[in-house]
């Protein structure tokens, strides 16, 4: 009788949902019932005698003894959550409820898989933090920082790529590339991989040594042959955005880790969907920041960006790190040029200006233009006032060189002023009003050259 009711007993705890795990003393499971096959992928029979802290994941074993030890003093645990590593290699989050009995010198939980339910908390906090990561990061950048972050939260990341397509072009840029193990080579199979899920608008999981039936989302034979058919899996998944497909994002595997499965391309194809939209938010932004700093013609700063780095500059030089140069720059008879070759040649002349001006400072210095043919350089950290003399003519032999407009040859003439901190201004308006006098001074004595 009692023999028929203990089968009866297991007959019903085989029908549970959740897994019944009974311990020893030495952590060594003594009784699983038939669930474990769903949960943790082994059959009862494979987890007899086996230790249980074999199985749990390698971050969670120092706690989960601990919770164990803590069991066995007599302290019942309810709700306690680590994770598992299935037989298949996949990652399981387990809740448990446990107890120690004495009487049998056995350790008696249940085991709930909640791996469905921490993967959903898990795709709402990086919905939210990948929003948040939009408004605050700096730059593009920084976005992409912020991403490889949170998608490394939700999956075993050894590489994170991010391809960005040129919307006129067509091209493929690679502005965010990290990989753990080797930071300077970028594998072909990225840009392969890259180009053929833009192409085809939809996610790809490439795994070594599987074997896929045809289908719309079947793996093409030549990334196949890119595939390192040892250990790593790819994931890449499409950034589209309501206008269009802007790039890729992809992940690698962690050598050694379980491959990427469907539910964790679904995962990323999921968040991709955000990240499309922050990137586009964020490149949106970058532009406005742009036009509102930059020169759209020259592509230097403006005037208002200029008034910063001088001030930083006039800082600096307060401070006693160096002097401070100003050269106040017009163009004689820029006007002949718009009214003879039209205004295209009169913008042509003046992007080669800003290109030849730049190459007349360093990196550190400034190049600005503040409207029409007026340029400004700010000379930071001058060591002498003679080092802005020499930049001046520096400037008069770099322009002087003619330049082809509509076949003909055109002399680009400047007049400078120079202005130098502090010996001819206190502030910058000070700076300003003696540069600016100085370039008038240059003009009126027959112009294409210098006046201090």
């Amino acid at each position: 009788m009692e023999t028929n009711t203990y089968a009866a007993l297991v007959g019903f705890v085989d029908m549970l949902l959740d897994a019944i795990c009974v311990v020893d003393a030495e952590g060594r499971y003594v009784f699983v019932s038939a669930a474990s096959e769903r949960i943790f992928g082994y059959m009862p029979h494979e987890l007899i005698g086996k230790k249980m802290i074999e199985l749990v994941h390698p971050d969670d074993q120092a706690r989960t003894l601990e919770a164990a030890a803590d069991i066995m003093a007599g302290n019942p645990h309810l709700g306690f959550e680590n994770r598992y590593v299935r037989k298949d290699g996949r990652i399981v989050h387990i809740m448990w409820s446990a107890r120690w009995s004495a009487v049998d010198s056995l350790r008696i939980a249940v085991a709930r898989d909640i791996t469905e339910r921490k993967r959903a908390e898990s795709m709402r906090t990086a919905l939210f933090n990948i929003s948040e990561a939009a408004h605050v990061a700096d730059d593009l950048q920084a976005l992409f920082r912020d991403i490889h972050g949170i998608i490394g939260d939700l999956l075993a990341v050894q590489s994170f790529s991010v391809a960005l397509r040129d919307k006129y072009s067509g091209l493929l840029n690679f502005p965010y590339y990290v990989d753990a193990l080797d930071p300077l080579c970028q594998p072909p199979i990225v840009q392969a991989l890259a180009s053929e899920v833009i192409g085809l608008g939809h996610s790809l999981l490439l795994v070594p040594g599987v074997e896929r039936h045809a289908s719309a989302n079947s793996v093409p034979d030549h990334l196949n042959r890119l595939l390192d058919k040892e250990t790593l899996s790819w994931l890449a998944t499409p950034l589209n955005t309501r206008n269009g497909v802007i790039g890729a994002l992809l992940v690698k595997s962690h050598a050694g880790s379980a491959h990427y499965t469907e539910e964790d391309k679904v995962l990323l194809q999921f968040v991709s969907l955000q990240i499309a939209a922050a990137i586009e938010r964020k490149q949106l932004h970058d532009k406005l920041k742009s036009m509102a700093q930059y020169d759209q013609l020259t592509q230097l700063p403006n005037r208002m960006l200029l008034q910063g780095r001088l001030q930083a500059s006039l800082d600096r030089a307060r401070d006693g790190e160096g002097l401070l140069s100003l050269l106040y720059l017009d163009l004689d008879k820029f006007k002949l040029v718009n009214d003879t070759l039209g205004h295209a040649a009169g913008d042509l002349l003046l992007q080669e200006v800003a290109h030849r001006l730049k190459q007349c400072v360093r990196e550190t210095d400034t190049v600005a233009r503040i409207g029409g043919d007026e340029f400004v350089v700010l000379l930071d950290r001058v060591n002498d006032v003679d080092d802005s003399v020499k930049v001046a003519k520096k400037i008069l032999n770099m322009l002087n060189v003619p330049m082809v407009l509509k076949g003909a040859d055109w002399q680009m003439l400047p007049s400078i002023g120079i202005a130098n901190y502090p010996q001819d201004a206190k502030d910058l308006t000070q700076l300003f009003r003696h540069a600016d006098e100085a370039m008038y001074r240059a003009k009126k004595g027959g112009g294409n050259r210098f006046e201090g």
